[in-house]
């Protein structure tokens, strides 16, 4: 019964988890000032079970997303755009994700950041936020950051187009040591809780049959 059982819920498993997405990365640029340096960032996709993806800034070539820290540039920007959609046949919609930022900002300098997420079939914007993370010279905190950041979409969806944009600067007071650096960027996406509950209910029915079994 143990050897059935076992097989049975890693089949729910499987079968919950065996849909793989499809994602596509249309940008993932950033560009330093002076100069109008441009820079690739390349990303890391994970489409099954659910889309996951990572722009690595801290690796961007020919430079990484860094402005100030003693370089010529004093400011910055980095842009991403990728979509999502069904790969193919039904899917699960999606409910939201985990969005994570992590840099180092010092002195007189600072991050803003925008994400935007736009259902492809009628335009409708889904969610829409922005921030800012300062250094110490601009009344925030020097060092290491990493912003973990849920997001929840207005509506379920399962085809839908992500725009990510950041600005970097430093004021230059400090020069070499003001520093705003974008080391990563990325997000987790999550399933609509329906798909949750039904794997749940097929677990708590199996354990049922094993009690009664018994």
């Amino acid at each position: 019964m143990r050897r059935i059982l076992y097989s049975l819920v890693m089949s729910a498993a499987l079968t919950a988890g065996a849909h793989a997405w499809t994602v596509t990365i249309i940008n993932s640029s950033g560009q330093l000032n002076p100069g109008a340096v441009a820079t690739n960032v390349p990303a890391v996709v994970i489409n099954n079970p659910l889309p996951q993806v990572t722009f690595l800034t801290a690796a961007g070539v020919p430079n990484p997303i860094l402005v100030g820290d003693g370089t010529s540039f004093t400011n910055g920007t980095f842009s991403a755009t990728y979509s999502i959609a069904p790969n193919p046949g039904p899917a699960n919609q999606l409910t939201g994700f985990n969005f994570i930022i992590a840099g180092f900002v010092q002195g007189g300098a600072q991050i803003q950041w925008q994400k935007k997420v736009v259902r492809n079939s009628d335009n409708a914007i889904l969610y829409l936020d922005s921030g800012v993370i300062n250094g110490s010279g601009l009344g925030g905190s020097d060092g290491a950051f990493s912003l973990n950041i849920t997001g929840v979409l207005s509506q379920p969806a399962d085809d839908v187009t992500v725009y990510e944009n950041f600005v970097l600067f430093v004021t230059g007071a400090a020069p070499g040591v003001d520093t705003a650096s974008l080391l990563l960027v990325e997000q987790d996406w999550v399933p609509e809780p329906a798909s949750l509950i039904a794997l749940g209910a097929g677990l708590a029915g199996l354990m049922g049959l094993r009690r009664r079994v018994r």
